[in-house]
Order: structure tokens, then C-alpha cells, then sequence
């Protein structure tokens, strides 16, 4: 696939005004059942049919977003990870083998964590150092301000922060971070042979993996799609009860529902252990 191919034809976040706009599209992109994929992944693999290769991408464009967020704690746009990790994508579609027997997104997620971790590895500095726009401020002038070397004393703080139009406690932080060094990426030399190797020690994302995302929210649908059948089944003023003693935002107590059906508490607890028992027996004939 060709870099024209990829800006032509692949939405990526830089030609989206906004970002979140980008994710709401890309999460209403239908998932590809596991047939749908293996074809489109032969029809690319034999027939080099880019309109497969793009249909494998799309479907899979949900999956880059999550992994991306994984890694939002290293003060990079969330649209740079994604873009990076769009890239990886698309090399792990241009290499997936469907004879391998495993999905494309378990393949996938492997290309777009290495894009990701290559992007942040040579950001990683630069970005540490200097994120505000008073920080870099202070990255280009400090130095030229300091009067000796080591740490600055009160008054010479004082001094650079009213002569650079920041706040005392800037000053210090930029100091120490100028005065901090780099940490190398590389394992030791007398690190254990089990040892995960760099950078993948240090760039660790503890988000869920993308497949399983995936089986989570289907799970979760099918959840919701037994239980509103279950509603069905129950008679109005049971499915209202348990609407609003369960379901609602702002429960309703027994007293509550007891003074507007005009009985005791008692049988409207009753009324929702009963509706309750029957919810559970539908819960397990779906199960």
C-alpha cells in the first residue's frame, strides 16, 4: 500500500477536524464476523484487491483508538498515537496470513504497538521537557538567565521568574527537569535472559486487549438484549416496579411505589420478588 493510498483513502485524524468526531466514526464501522474476514484477507493476499485490504483496515480503526488511550499517560496527543498507530495497521494487514489460524486484530495488535512505541521513544525527551508555553519559554532562555552552575538559590529564582513572565514554581520545575538526565531504553548488560526486552519493559499498556474489548461489549450487549426481554415478559405494573427500584437514575423506595399504587410496602416487595424470581428463570433459559 502505497503512502498516496494511505492519505487518499484512510481517515485518518489529521484530515478530521475533530478528534472526537474521528472516534464516533470509526466506532459505527461494523466489526467483520470471522468469515467476512478470512475472505477479504484471501481476496487481498491472491487477487492484491485493494478495496479488501482498505475494508480490513476500516473494520479494524476502533481497535488503533484503543490501544492508543493505553498510552496516554506520556503527554502525547491521542491523535499523533492514533495516526502512528493506524500506520501499524496497515502493515499488519499488508502481512497477515489467514492461514494462520488466529484473527486479524490479535495479529494486528502487535504492528500497532510497535508504531506506537517507536513514535513515543523518539518524542519521549522533548516532550518531557518542555509541554506548556511557559515551559518552553524557560527551556530556550533559562540557561542564558542561570548566573552559575547547580541550583539556583530563592533570589535567582525570584529574578528569572519575574524576568521571563512565569511563576517561581515553573522556574523550579524546569530546572530540575534540565538537570535530570536521559534513561536509556536498552536492558542492562547483566539482565536476566527472561527479562522483557526495551523497549517493551518500559512501554507497558495495561488496557485490555483488543479482542477481548471486543468480546466484553458483545457480552454485554446480549446482557442488555436478555434483560429487556425479560421486561417484556413481566405484566406493567411489575416491569414499573422493577424499573424504578433498579434501573432508574433516581430509585424509587418501597414506600414510594406502596403510596402511588395505593397498597402496602409489603406487597410491593412482593410484587418485585415475584417479578425478580421470573426475570432469573428467563436469564438462565437464555443462558
Amino acid at each position: 500500500m502505497s503512502q498516496a493510498l494511505v492519505t487518499a483513502n484512510f481517515p485518518l485524524p489529521s484530515v478530521v477536524g475533530s478528534l472526537d468526531a474521528y472516534i464516533s466514526a470509526v466506532h459505527r464501522i461494523p466489526v467483520l464476523s470471522s468469515e467476512e474476514e478470512q475472505a477479504l484477507s484471501r481476496d487481498y493476499l491472491e487477487e492484491a484487491n485493494l478495496a479488501a485490504a482498505k475494508k480490513l483496515v476500516m473494520s479494524h480503526l476502533r481497535f488503533v483508538v484503543h490501544v492508543a488511550r493505553g498510552y496516554s499517560g506520556y503527554g502525547l496527543q491521542l491523535a499523533d498515537l492514533i495516526q502512528e498507530g493506524n500506520i501499524g495497521l496497515m502493515k499488519a494487514v499488508k502481512r497477515f496470513d489467514p492461514d494462520q489460524g488466529v484473527r486479524l486484530v490479535s495479529f494486528a495488535v502487535h504492528w500497532i504497538r510497535a508504531e506506537m512505541h517507536e513514535f513515543i521513544l523518539k518524542n519521549w525527551r522533548i516532550v518531557k521537557v518542555a509541554t506548556t508555553k511557559a515551559q518552553r519559554k524557560l527551556f530556550f532562555n533559562l540557561r542564558k538567565n542561570k548566573k552559575r552552575l547547580g541550583w539556583m538559590n530563592a533570589a535567582e529564582v525570584s529574578t528569572v521568574a519575574k524576568d521571563l513572565g512565569v511563576p517561581e514554581a515553573t522556574v523550579r520545575e524546569m530546572e530540575s527537569r534540565l538537570s535530570g538526565r536521559d534513561i536509556g531504553f536498552e536492558a542492562p548488560a547483566d539482565a536476566d535472559d527472561d527479562a522483557k526486552p526495551a523497549p517493551a519493559a518500559f512501554l507497558v499498556d495495561d488496557g485490555a486487549d483488543p479482542y477481548e474489548n471486543v468480546a466484553d461489549e458483545d457480552y454485554a450487549d446480549n446482557q442488555m438484549q436478555t434483560l429487556n426481554d425479560a421486561l417484556g415478559h413481566l405484566d406493567e405494573r411489575s416491569r414499573n416496579i422493577i424499573q424504578r427500584r433498579w434501573l432508574d437514575d433516581d430509585k424509587a423506595t418501597l414506600q414510594d411505589l406502596a403510596d402511588e399504587y395505593g397498597v402496602s410496602a409489603e406487597r410491593i416487595r412482593q410484587v418485585e420478588a415475584n417479578a425478580m424470581k421470573k426475570m432469573r428463570g428467563l436469564f438462565v433459559a437464555a443462558a
